[in-house]
């Protein structure tokens, strides 16, 4: 059996700014579990680069294997796209980034391709602070092979079939911190409210933007004793604030109680709006945000929304001092200027 995606829109649907209707930012037809909620990261992903009026062919996207690993396919279908080996998206959208600093960057991985093999990478990406969001679909088990559980499995936590882990979990909002990420955040994918302004304000962010979304698997690791399923995570959810994301460009128009919102503004203007905080600490300091992810844990619930926030302009561009023009648009002329530069060069370090 096969099954077409429909192109038909309505003659009169939203175009954003840029002239694009939402199609262009949609990709292929899933093919992924019925429900996963893989699917709705990907639904927030296209309605937050649209919305964000950004072109399609000046994103570029790079995931590795596993199930969220298959979700570029199923957005911005226009944009540059990677599927790398297992675990290495990171040094793949660093190569990538070196060759073209003018891209917008978006990985996408999964617990096990970030929590297990992809560790390592990780870790570096994080530390150099390349200019990219870096989303990991986080379902606590391996879904592409049958549901074993994964390094950011709860301890006690069972799928499907019933057999507890006996593990502590990665936690990798904590894990993020600690390395130097100046952006991080935490969702569930079926609060598309908070996820899309997470990935808003993640575009905006210059330099490293880490998002942990809990994606429930459907199919092997939603059931009342898994702490990743959909009926555990909609109990214990427990949000640093609702969330607003303002461009620069746009009014700010927003009605809240005195005395109940933080505005927090980002490197270009653009502002993110924390409304109505059930936790009161500074979003600049990481002591106090691995200090509340702790606390949150204690009571047996998973803490969302923006966690952390430090804007620094040291990306990795900034770091190793490197050329100002993308390094696919130098000449031959540039690349190689020839034996006297080089010599005058050598001469300088004798």
């Amino acid at each position: 059996m096969s099954y077409i995606k429909s192109t038909f829109r309505h003659p009169s649907a939203k175009v954003n700014s840029l002239g694009f209707a939402k199609t262009a930012y949609e990709g292929a037809l899933s093919t992924l579990c019925a429900g996963c909620g893989h699917d709705s990261i990907s639904a927030a992903i296209i309605q937050s680069f649209f919305e964000m009026n950004i072109e399609p062919h000046k994103i570029a996207k790079i995931s590795g294997i596993g199930c969220s690993s298959k979700t570029p396919t199923y957005f911005l279908g226009k944009a540059h796209g990677f599927n790398s080996v297992h675990g290495r998206m990171p040094s793949v959208s660093t190569g990538a980034n070196m060759a073209n600093k003018d891209l917008q960057y978006i990985g996408i991985s999964g617990d096990g391709d970030t929590a297990s093999i992809g560790m390592g990478q990780f870790a570096h990406v994080v530390r150099r602070n390349l200019n990219m969001i870096y989303i990991v679909m986080n379902n606590g088990c391996y879904g592409l092979t049958k549901g074993q559980d994964s390094a950011t499995a709860d301890i006690g936590s069972a799928g499907k079939k019933g057999v507890e882990n006996q593990f502590a979990a990665i936690d990798l909002c904590q894990l993020a911190l600690q390395l130097g990420a100046g952006y991080v955040a935490r969702s569930f994918s079926g609060d598309k409210k908070q996820l899309i302004p997470l990935i808003k304000g993640a575009i905006e962010h210059k330099g490293f933007a880490f998002i942990d979304v809990i994606s429930p698997c459907v199919t092997f690791n939603n059931v009342p004793t898994s702490t990743k399923g959909y009926e555990y995570v909609r109990d214990h959810l427990d949000a640093t604030g609702t969330i607003d994301f303002v461009p620069e460009r746009q009014e700010l128009k927003i009605i809240h109680p005195e005395g109940t919102s933080k505005e927090v503004k980002l490197h270009d203007g653009s502002k993110l709006i924390l409304k109505k905080n059930t936790h009161d600490y500074d979003l600049s300091s990481k002591r106090e945000a691995m200090g509340i992810i702790e606390t949150v844990r204690e009571q047996k619930k998973i803490l969302t929304g923006l966690i952390y926030l430090h804007e620094d302009p040291q990306d990795t561009h900034k770091k190793i001092n490197s050329v100002d023009k993308p390094l696919n648009s130098l000449s031959q002329g540039e690349v190689c200027p020839g034996n006297a530069v080089l010599d005058a060069l050598n001469e300088g370090f004798r």
